[in-house]
């Protein structure tokens, strides 16, 4: 069934929880080094992780700053009272038989994002990771014990697949921003889980969990296939097999899977960690500074690129999302603050032809050489073509562009002899299109133009050209 029909008939309701794992060198609660890149399994493992008798954990005083950070930035309510909980449920994957959360007290409560409500953001620590791939057995691989996790949960205020998406791809930008974490999905390092009903009514329908989606991708089909499949039960009179449960997905065949009926808190037994203390945050940490230290923010940076250069709004949106295209960026207009032509056309250029460039395997180009070639392009020594040539090259040998040009021809010829030759080839060549360029017909004027171009390997300049044309008819 098709999205639009969902939407017509039945409102779809999403809420959004994230687990992204925090940058810290150590684990939450143990020295264990936290390093999401080790390759060894079980290298990274601390007993107190493995919940050896006598062990006593110890609160990361980093984590704890990363989340009150990241709460900041989205404009929630720091907690003063904090405490931990023990969350208690069997898998082999969690060796203590409990997982150390937060549960009636969460570090950040309210807050919202891309327009979408936050209910709260608490902290936890990560568990183990199963492998299946041993045949009849599985191991537990227990690097990722004990890591750092911070769970954000948003309002059920979400009501379509691309918008829940939308959240969350801008939640990672954040998360990077502010160094609290890479939050690479292929790596585990965000997973996302998402709560899905649907209505007809202004009540909420039964809701149904899809767990552990693990790209963006899979996070937008695998709620779409929810919506849908809640749809063709509600549609032919089987709404009542619509049960609250948590859901796998399934990339093979495209669709999500029964696991487990759901849980409630109950069924957890939450109780106050006692081998932790209470915390206090305005006391142990000064949130004003926090605030006052924060950087520009993802969507503070795309408003004053909007606002104060007249960059485009697809251009300002790479510069937000990549950080090597927006490093490069910030190197190349650094000191260019008042050159606002300068910084238009370096955008331009950047998120148009460099970022095509770099889909091949080519390198960045010097920055100093960079910016010589935009003033070649803004003093008309070059046209754009020759330009987009001249980075070509750059990206692959590097280069000079003023040297590059030379080499190849590419310098610009507004020498009025020159291209007057030019135009009269043209029009000798071409004298039935030379006549509908005189009866008015403006295409035409841009065909002679593109021979001119062509004839001159790019090297004339346009507006010469056109104004050469010109006067031809008069």
């Amino acid at each position: 069934m098709s999205e639009e029909i969902n939407k017509r008939k039945y409102k779809a309701t999403i809420g959004l929880e994230i687990h992204a794992e925090l940058k810290t060198e150590t684990k939450m609660f143990s020295s264990a080094k936290n390093n999401p890149d080790e390759v060894r399994p079980n290298a990274n493992v601390h007993p107190i992780d493995l919940a050896h008798p006598g062990t006593l954990p110890t609160i990361n005083k980093k984590a704890v700053e990363h989340v009150i950070r990241v709460g900041t930035a989205l404009g929630g309510e720091i907690a003063n009272f904090t405490e931990f909980d023990r969350k208690n449920y069997f898998y082999p994957d969690i060796p203590k038989g409990y997982q150390i959360s937060q549960y009636a007290f969460p570090i950040v409560s309210g807050g919202s994002l891309n327009g979408i409500d936050i209910t709260r953001i608490h902290l936890e620590e990560d568990t183990g990771l199963s492998k299946h791939d041993r045949g009849d057995f599985s191991l537990v691989d227990f690097n990722r014990a004990g890591v750092p996790l911070m769970e954000l949960v948003t309002e059920p205020v979400i009501h379509s697949a691309k918008d829940a998406v939308e959240f969350a791809k801008q939640f990672q930008i954040l998360l990077r921003y502010l160094g609290a974490g890479d939050a690479n999905m292929e790596k585990g390092e965000m997973r996302i889980e998402a709560n899905i009903s649907i209505s007809d009514t202004d009540k909420f329908g039964t809701k149904v969990e899809v767990k552990n989606l693990n790209s963006f991708r899979v996070v937008e089909k695998a709620i779409q296939y929810e919506i849908e499949r809640m749809t063709e039960l509600m549609e032919s009179g089987r709404g009542d097999e619509i049960v609250q449960e948590t859901r796998g997905w399934d990339e093979n065949v495209g669709r999500t899977f029964s696991q487990r009926k759901k849980e409630t808190s109950d069924d957890y037994r939450y109780f106050p960690e006692p081998d932790l203390p209470k915390m206090n945050l305005h006391e142990v940490f000064d949130l004003e500074k926090i605030k006052t230290d924060l950087p520009e923010l993802p969507w503070e940076r795309k408003e004053r690129l909007i606002r104060d250069f007249g960059i485009a709004e697809m251009a300002a949106d790479i510069f937000v999302v990549n950080e090597e295209f927006s490093k490069f960026f910030d190197k190349v207009v650094e000191g260019k603050n008042s050159e606002k032509d300068f910084i238009k056309t370096a955008a331009n250029y950047i998120t148009s032809d460099l970022v095509a460039l770099m889909k091949d395997g080519a390198s960045f180009p010097d920055v100093d050489n960079f910016k010589k070639l935009i003033e070649m392009i803004l003093k008309n020594e070059i046209s754009s073509r020759g330009a987009k040539d001249i980075l070509a090259v750059m990206v692959v040998e590097g280069g000079d562009p003023e040297k590059i040009a030379d080499e190849k021809g590419l310098k610009q010829q507004s020498d009025a002899g020159a291209l007057e030759a030019i135009v009269d080839q043209i029009i000798s060549e071409n004298s039935a299109v030379f006549e509908e360029f005189k009866a008015g017909k403006d295409a035409s004027l841009q065909f002679l133009i593109g021979q001119g171009m062509k004839i001159s390997k790019g090297s004339a300049n346009p507006q010469m050209l056109r104004e050469l044309f010109l006067s031809k008819i008069k």
